[in-house]
């Protein structure tokens, strides 16, 4: 099999599984799926930003704890 071959083959899986994209068991997903409001947006970033500030000080927290009694 020479590289022209290999590429067509190639080429051919390619085209086959862009073709497939929006029908297999994600495409009903892919179709539903929309740009949120600013509302869920602004909610979803406030959760974000609170669960990585608690997650901050748990860890700072473990630190400040590790440090005194082991030092």
């Amino acid at each position: 099999m020479d590289v022209v071959d290999k590429s067509r083959e190639v080429q051919k899986d390619i085209e086959e599984r862009a073709s497939r994209i929006g029908k297999g068991k994600y495409g009903r997903v892919i179709k539903m799926a929309r740009k949120p409001t600013r509302d869920e947006y602004v909610k979803t970033i406030t959760i974000t930003g609170i669960g990585l500030i608690l997650i901050g000080g748990l860890g700072f927290l473990i630190y400040l704890i590790w440090s005194t009694f082991v030092n």
